[in-house]
């Protein structure tokens, strides 16, 4: 068993990209992994890496409001996300970077 350690990042944004193939609603159906791909460009193109990771999760359990995109350690989190919501979470994490 590996020691606990403290997270190598200042935070981390998971985008659920679960896709259920039509057996019920999920998040790619929201376009998810366009989403994660554009937050991801947004990071890299304010040079936060590596401050700041973004990844790709599996289900987070609240299909029906997804997209989901969580940000930890500092537990925020965005439900029924559009990439019209992509600049509120961007300043959120300049927030949470300037404040460090």
């Amino acid at each position: 068993m590996g020691d606990p350690k403290q997270a190598p990042y200042i935070c981390h944004i998971f985008i659920c990209t679960n896709d259920r193939q039509g057996v019920r609603q999920s998040c790619a159906d929201g376009n998810s992994p366009a989403i994660r791909a554009a937050i991801k460009e947004q990071v890299e193109a304010n040079q936060w890496k590596p401050r700041v990771r973004v990844s790709q999760s599996g289900c987070l359990g609240l299909c029906d409001k997804g997209p989901n995109v969580i940000i930890y350690p500092q537990k925020i989190w965005f439900s029924q996300v559009t990439m019209n919501d992509i600049p509120n979470i961007i300043k959120t994490v300049a927030d949470i970077l300037s404040n460090q």
